[in-house]
């Protein structure tokens, strides 16, 4: 017993649409033949009953044609030609019994005759049924591969996506979460009050990583929640030698940005530009919005150019590069990370458009100040 629930909603379409077609032609064909030829009901009669039996096989040849796809393309080609003279001689032998057989025609020449009358021109349409099913069968199925392949590029984009951040996630723990259990360790002797705030701190920072899922955006107020977290806990490490600066439009506090795209450009900041410098430094996070565009910079006053290592991860393979592709993967090539280096430090710079929610959100603001 076949289950129609799960025939899916494009084939009874199919079928259904099929059957529409031959009725509406076997209506207009019985109502010429009965106007110009044969004035008898009967004409009505056989017309219905070569309908039913069509409506019937053409369920039959889309459960056919579904058989053969399973094969290669010779053994479907010969087995719809073989398909398709059954389909011929059944169909014949049924109108040869309703238009000869009741009238007393019944030996086999009379079904001979018949049968090599249909194959004349005006009988052909019986092949044309059984390639018209056919040929829907193959169209449906082609546009649902097609439909499929994009399918499986958008969960393909969508895994890369959530790869590349399960990627970010496992660049943070290990060796951040090494320099801070250290740091800890040393404040548990000194100040608990002050190891209780970094064990808090921590666990910020690992929730916020642990709940940032793939293609989910996150407001900007929040990942600098997370980066301001993030310095505090590398300043329990380097002290005073770790200057922290932002200069954020709070107009650009409500955008919405990818999880953690900020803190790669941070940490190599602090790793390569900071920590290898005797006095340290600062390091400046910029935000701020430039027509329809938000524009990022991390910049420090670091070694720059005389860095033994550049600000590019090359020592896990991820952070800059990664974060690179997010933003070109998310917002287009266009957003990708501009970097600028000379003897007075680093800087990475990116853009990001705002959509037109974002655009609303930042005027009203605007809009209340003049007012005021």
């Amino acid at each position: 017993m076949i289950n129609l629930d799960k025939i899916p909603r494009i084939w009874k379409q199919a079928y259904l649409l099929l059957c529409l077609w031959y009725f509406i032609n076997f209506s207009v064909s019985s109502v010429i033949e009965y106007q110009l030829e044969t004035p008898f009901m009967y004409v009505f009669w056989n017309a219905l009953y070569l309908f039913e039996a069509l409506c019937i096989f053409i369920a039959l040849i889309l459960i056919y044609s579904h058989v053969l796809f399973r094969y290669k393309i010779y053994i479907q080609v010969a087995g719809h030609i073989a398909g398709a003279m059954v389909f011929f001689l059944i169909m014949g032998t049924f109108r040869y019994y309703l238009e000869d057989y009741v009238e007393g025609y019944v030996y086999f020449d009379n079904w001979k005759d018949h049968m090599v009358g249909l194959l004349r021109w005006e009988g052909l349409h019986f092949q044309n049924q059984y390639v018209i099913t056919a040929a829907v069968y193959y169209i449906i199925r082609y546009f649902e591969r097609m439909q499929k392949r994009e399918q499986e590029k958008g969960e393909l984009a969508i895994k890369n996506r959530e790869m590349q951040l399960s990627l970010l996630k496992s660049q943070i723990n290990p060796h951040f979460l090494f320099n801070t259990l250290n740091s800890i360790n040393m404040l548990v002797g000194s100040s608990k009050e002050h190891a209780r705030k970094v064990i808090t701190q921590l666990s910020d920072i690992f929730r916020y990583a642990l709940d940032s899922h793939g293609d989910q955006l996150v407001k900007l107020i929040h990942e600098l929640d997370f980066i301001d977290n993030y310095i505090k806990i590398q300043q329990v490490r380097f002290g005073e030698r770790l200057q922290f600066v932002k200069q954020v439009d709070f107009t650009c506090l409500g955008i919405k940005v990818p999880p953690m795209i900020l803190q790669p450009l941070v940490e190599n900041a602090v790793k390569y530009g900071i920590a290898p410098k005797d006095s340290g430094g600062t390091i400046t996070l910029i935000v701020k919005r430039l027509n329809q565009t938000i524009f990022f910079e991390v910049k420090d006053d670091g070694l720059g150019v005389n860095a033994k290592k550049v600000m590019d991860s090359t020592s896990s393979g991820v952070g800059i590069k990664n974060t690179d592709k997010r933003l070109r993967s998310t917002y287009g090539a266009g957003a990708g990370l501009r970097i600028r280096s000379s003897e007075a430090g680093y800087s990475v710079s990116f853009f990001i458009p705002l959509s037109e929610e974002e655009r609303d959100f930042i005027r009203e603001p605007e809009l209340r100040s003049e007012a005021v």
